[in-house]
């Protein structure tokens, strides 16, 4: 079985946007669902709709593919499955190393959806000899000294970083010294690599503080609802009073 180390997909040499590369994942999962409940073709309207897209950019990603449906009958959705995975590199084994093996490395390691999706976990690697010899996810946790062996046995090229932050960095760099040329990065950090080393930064505390921010706005413009209604002004409004100006009154503001 073909390994990570010895194949690359083929959507850069064809000049698939990544913009687009960033929403095949969202339309195999779709389509995926899709297939589970045998459903033969689908529209681009339906698919758009079920992957959070607009169909008209749905269409153009999908002709950087080659694939445009036919008129009155939609998208073959078993072909457009094999299609996109072909694309993604799915359709091969892709060995990864899991580095740090705390709470969110041994949920990651739990989660049962790589293989599905074209992964195989072949090492759960932490620095803390506590951990080595345990049981996660059915496979015995390996110590950080063997690293470089574990990914040059393995042929591995995609590696995970759920370790601490300040750990972070010296993992990457291994990794990549090692012969990792991608990276799925867990830490709450940025990483420094080198050209030719892909990084995708998974950082859930970010991802909730914008959501806070949203929240916050929504909360702010419903106040700003029923002091409008009630016919009084909102703290911001009448926290200062206006002045006047060369051309009329001016909009008090906050003190910063």
């Amino acid at each position: 079985m073909a390994t990570g180390r010895t194949h690359r997909p083929a959507t850069r040499s064809r000049g698939i946007p990544e913009a687009t590369v960033a929403r095949l994942p969202l339309y195999l999962r779709a389509l995926t669902g899709l297939s589970e409940r045998s459903v033969p073709t689908v529209s681009s309207e339906e698919l758009a709709a079920a992957a959070g897209v607009n169909s008209a950019k749905l269409r153009k990603d999908f002709s950087y593919l080659g694939s445009y449906g036919t008129r009155g009958v939609g998208y073959d959705v078993e072909y457009l499955v094999y299609q996109i995975s072909r694309e993604l590199g799915l359709t091969q084994d892709w060995p990864i190393v899991m580095v740090g093996i705390g709470n969110l490395g041994a949920a990651l390691a739990n989660y049962g959806g790589f293989a599905s999706r074209g992964f195989r976990v072949a090492a759960l690697i932490d620095a803390d000899p506590a951990m080595t010899g345990k049981s996660v996810a059915g496979m015995a946790v390996q110590h950080a000294d063997d690293l470089e062996k574990i990914i040059d046995d393995n042929g591995v090229s995609i590696g995970v970083i759920a370790t601490p932050a300040g750990a972070a960095q010296q993992v990457c760099d291994r990794l990549v010294a090692a012969g990792v040329t991608s990276i799925l990065n867990f830490a709450p950090t940025v990483l420094s690599v080198p050209d030719g080393v892909d990084v995708r930064k998974v950082d859930l505390s970010i991802e909730l503080q914008i959501l806070a921010f949203h929240e916050q706005r929504k909360a702010g413009e419903g106040q700003d609802d029923t002091a409008e209604e009630a016919g009084t002004e909102t703290p911001a409004a009448a926290a200062k009073p206006a002045r006047k100006g060369p051309d009329g009154d001016v909009p008090a503001v906050m003190q910063a």
